[in-house]
């Protein structure tokens, strides 16, 4: 891929057009080695270094340029030396036995989004399917707040709201009103929804889901929890 192509990975619609997103810094070209591993789609990603990390030990095709094209490449201000151009993945694996899901409705905030499949990923077990509408999981910002757990949670995209019930026959929802996430109940859900960060899921189409209602018990000092706090929460709840 060219340079100048490269550069525009930054913008989502050169993502989808070109097929690949970004990858910058040390810790999530390692970890890209490693899930390179067990996914030979990764395998395709291709490195590029300035002299810093010329002698990287790497499975991928290496191309060495200069800082100064490096720092035209990067999102970060003072980049590391080494960017991965990565192919997006075709389709989310197939669900295994066990499994849980957990749907992001029009989320918003990179760090939010990265955070969350930090956790998913730290956890094990979980799929994170996005609605329509919600940030891109491809977009730098999400990648970096993920830690590389962008190669390790299954994703999928654009998973419209009204269809979950066909694929998931129980689902739950958090709400400020329902059973504690400590129940016993609560871990018996195959798909947990959570809303925007500001708005949530419209109550109008949780009526039509038929979700079942759970809470995070606080002291009642603030309105509300952190959108990756609340999931973080209930992740732990789930896999203890």
């Amino acid at each position: 891929m060219k340079l100048d192509d490269i550069k525009k990975l930054h913008q989502k619609k050169y993502r989808a057009e070109f097929g690949h997103f970004l990858v910058e810094g040390e810790h999530l070209a390692l970890e890209l080695q490693k899930a390179a591993l067990q996914n030979p789609q990764l395998q395709r990603a291709e490195l590029y270094v300035t002299s810093a990390y010329e002698h990287w030990q790497s499975p991928f095709r290496t191309h060495l340029i200069s800082d100064r094209q490096m720092a035209q490449l990067a999102d970060t201000k003072t980049p590391q030396g080494i960017i991965a151009v990565v192919p997006m993945p075709s389709a989310a694996p197939a669900p295994v036995a066990g499994e849980r899901a957990v749907y992001l409705h029009e989320i918003q905030d990179p760090g939010n989004l990265g955070t969350i499949l930090r956790t998913l990923a730290w956890f094990g077990g979980f799929r994170c399917l996005l609605s329509p509408g919600s940030v891109d999981p491809y977009n730098p910002k999400v990648v970096r707040a993920s830690m590389g757990a962008i190669f390790h949670t299954p994703l999928e995209l654009d998973v419209d709201l009204d269809g979950l019930p066909e694929r998931f026959p129980r689902l739950a929802c958090l709400d400020m009103q329902g059973e504690p996430v400590q129940s016993a109940e609560f871990k018996t859900f195959d798909c947990y929804l959570f809303g925007n960060e500001a708005r949530g899921v419209p109550r109008e189409r949780l009526a039509t889901l038929n979700a079942q209602p759970f809470t995070i018990g606080g002291s009642g000092a603030i309105e509300s929890l952190n959108l990756a706090a609340t999931v973080n929460i209930c992740a732990y709840e789930l896999s203890r």
